[in-house]
């Protein structure tokens, strides 16, 4: 129950939401003179220091005035719009975090927030235009430098006059030239939403004149945009953003990669003359602060990104675009749980703007709510062109083995001859990175564990390393067995892309190989410079993780090897089926996209099983019925809902305490289960022991809610920790 108000006479309060994991806003006095409304920016002392907050609405009334703090400063910054902010209550109230942690999510340039920086610039005055004929001929090559031209700062006046700054100078003591103040910023392209894009297919067109009826009618929409690969989805959601930018609209497409981003940028800059502002981790705070600006004022019209991107400050969003909406790094494991795609969904019903969902292998829950009615459909069933999708055969490993020591099989050898011999090109697909995943020693048998996680170390040995892909540690090889004292007896088991690397150049050492993984393409420029020398036949066999698998065009890519097609199939991971099957029918539509035909080969121990059997077959729409069908007689999203519990903390018995707290007060009702507590698979993560609970009830029942009533009866001691996941995708 929440305390009777408390009378503050004569003193308007507000409620400022602080970008920390608070559970709520704090009141605090608005100081005479000071005009605040909902959504400025302020700065409000905080203990013994100053943050900075957003007001969120009118103060509770329940503080007495004499506890009361001023506000100490209105930030000059555009206010946070109302759609943002409710869009911050609605995420935090759906994934029970704290909105100030989700507040911090849209305030990721803080410097943004300041006044820009301001500069001096020059133009004529009215005294230099009379004067103009007995001025000297350095003078009047700087007033023609600014004849039809905007004001410009006195260093870059004199270079295009190609005088010396100090003519300027004297120009401006004379009174020849004027100054004004002007603000500092950076200027963006601007995309052409007029440019003529390239002739589309009848059913291309049907697509796009769909998509753009429903830029045009600036009401919320949610379509799914299903196309084989290269289907021409790319030019399609184009059309959309064009109508967008025709409205005078903003418009926000999410990619899943980084790597993806490349070939995409190339693509839109061809379609409209200019490339899009990007938001993604590697801007530097330069660019962060510029681009955020931009987007709050609206100079940027068009922004490609990653997940982040949702909580920009969009000043007038028309389009969302979600490119590969089924792409599990949508998800946000670490801080605040959540899932950009549907995420994205809820902001777009906020600014009553259409939201694109585009695949060419849907989600689950994309394709129920398609069936359910939610969300429109629109279909893409052939490639652009009439190309033919690659033939796609299964390699069985059972009969065809590779030799001893070797990972791929006669079948995958003698296929990558005869494409190397037509001049065209291989890409080897094996979605483990590294040379090998485990390390054993052969006295032993111990194999190199991480010190801080339930993890083997990954050998890398073109870096000379072993690293754990979880928490980031690395050591260099040892020559000892740790546990037995063996010396040189260490052996790798298990191949990934670098030992793959290393049988492709024993098998064909003429041919010009290159790996294409996260490890050995850290920036976004040296995935670009990778792809293009890819595009330009540079590159005979590409080895690559799921980087390489979606997205690219490469015209000469005629064979695609899946090295491991069981890979992703091991363990009990709900989404391991549908997982597996998006990622081999996506690298599989790589191959022949050009005017040469493709085909893919997938090496696998179970030629048998419904994945392959539905990839062999080309028959997506199969294995989705029957995935639904197994997923809605268990239970399961999306015909169930789902939360996971982790608890964790550097003791293992107060973990476990905590869980015994847990466990004791679960609910129990009709349609809820609560399993566990069981030790998570990744037992041991950075340190923190782990222990997990999941939470498994109907679709008609409120998650949060339950969640709520249930943990508020738990006290956490400071050293453990509780993340709640609401639909989970990772089960470690």
């Amino acid at each position: 129950m929440r305390p009777a108000p408390v009378e503050n006479t004569g003193v308007r309060t507000v409620r400022v939401l602080l970008p920390l994991p608070l559970a709520d806003a704090y009141d605090y006095s608005v100081p005479e003179g000071f005009e605040v409304a909902p959504g400025a920016f302020v700065v409000v002392p905080l203990g013994k220091r100053e943050t900075v907050g957003v007001v969120w609405g009118e103060g509770t009334g329940e503080v007495a005035s004499q506890k009361l703090r001023d506000i100490v400063d209105i930030l000059s910054a555009l206010p946070m719009a109302d759609p943002l902010r409710r869009f911050v209550d609605w995420v935090a109230a759906y994934t029970l975090t704290p909105p100030g942690a989700v507040l911090r999510m849209t305030m990721s340039s803080l410097s943004a927030l300041e006044a820009p920086k301001t500069e001096m610039v020059y133009r004529p005055a009215q005294i230099a235009t009379d004067a103009k004929t007995k001025l000297t001929a350095a003078r009047q090559r700087v007033l023609e430098a600014l004849q039809d031209g905007p004001a410009m700062p006195v260093a870059e006046l004199a270079h295009l006059a190609g005088v010396g700054p100090s003519v300027v100078k004297t120009m401006v003591a004379a009174g020849l030239l004027e100054g004004m103040e002007r603000r500092v910023r950076r200027t963006f392209p601007q995309p052409d939403g007029q440019r003529e894009g390239p002739a589309l297919s009848e059913e291309q067109k049907y697509a796009a004149d769909a998509l753009i009826e429903k830029v045009r009618a600036h009401r919320f929409s949610a379509t799914l945009l299903d196309g084989v690969p290269g289907s021409g989805k790319t030019e399609v959601y184009f059309e959309a953003i064009a109508a967008a930018l025709a409205e005078g609209r903003q418009v926000l497409v999410l990619l899943p990669e980084i790597a993806l981003t490349a070939q995409w940028l190339r693509r839109f800059e061809d379609r409209f003359g200019a490339v899009p502002a990007s938001w993604h981790s590697g801007l530097t705070s330069l660019e962060r602060r510029e681009t955020w600006r931009a987007i709050a004022d609206g100079r940027v019209k068009v922004v490609v990104g990653a997940r982040s991107a949702l909580f920009l400050p969009f000043s007038a969003l028309g389009l969302i675009v979600i490119d590969e909406e089924h792409d599990s790094s949508f998800k946000q494991e670490d801080g605040v749980t959540y899932n950009a795609r549907d995420m994205a969904v809820v902001r777009a019903r906020l600014v009553s703007a259409p939201i694109v969902l585009a695949s060419a292998t849907p989600s689950l829950e994309s394709v129920t709510n398609v069936t359910a009615g939610r969300y429109g459909a629109l279909h893409l069933p052939a490639r652009h062109g009439g190309q033919q999708l690659a033939t796609l055969s299964a390699v069985d490993l059972r009969k065809n083995p590779p030799t001893r020591g070797r990972w791929l099989s006669p079948p995958v050898v003698e296929a990558m001859k005869q494409t190397l011999a037509a001049g065209e090109q291989i890409l080897l697909f094996l979605n483990r990175r590294g040379y090998a995943p485990i390390t054993l020693c052969r006295a032993c048998g111990h194999g190199l564990e991480c010190p801080q996680c339930s993890a083997w170390l990954v050998e890398h040995r073109f870096r000379r390393t072993l690293v754990c892909h979880h928490c980031g540690y690395s050591e260099p090889p040892a020559l000892a067995c740790k546990h037995c004292g063996a010396h040189d007896q260490f052996v790798a088991c298990g191949p990934g892309v670098e030992r793959l690397a290393e049988e492709a150049h024993a098998l064909f050492a003429e041919s010009r190989l290159e790996l294409f993984t996260s490890d050995t393409l850290i920036s976004r420029d040296e995935a670009t410079a990778a792809v293009e020398r890819m595009i330009a036949g540079e590159i005979d066999i590409l080895i690559g993780t799921q980087m390489a698998a979606k997205g690219h065009h490469f015209p000469n890519l005629t064979l695609v090897v899946v090295v491991d097609a069981d890979l992703g199939l091991n363990g009990g991971d709900l989404r391991a089926a549908e997982r597996t099957f998006q990622l081999l029918y996506q690298v599989a539509g790589r191959a022949g996209r050009a005017d040469r035909p493709g085909r893919a080969l997938v090496q696998t121990h179970m030629p048998e099983h419904p994945v392959m059997q539905a990839l062999v077959a080309n028959d997506r729409d199969r294995f989705v019925a029957a995935e639904l069908a197994d997923r809605g007689t268990a239970g399961m999203p999306p015909y169930g809902r789902l939360a996971s519990l982790i608890v964790s903390g550097p003791d293992p018995a107060a973990v476990d305490n905590v869980c015994a707290a847990i466990a004791r007060r679960a609910p129990h009702q009709t349609g809820v289960t609560v399993l566990g507590p069981s030790t998570a698979p990744l037992a041991l993560l950075r340190g923190r022991h782990r222990r997990r609970f999941l939470l498994k009830t109907g679709r008609d029942v409120a998650v949060q809610p339950l969640l709520h009533a249930w943990l508020a009866q738990v006290g956490l001691p400071g050293s453990v920790r509780l993340q709640i996941d609401v639909d989970p995708y990772s089960f470690l």
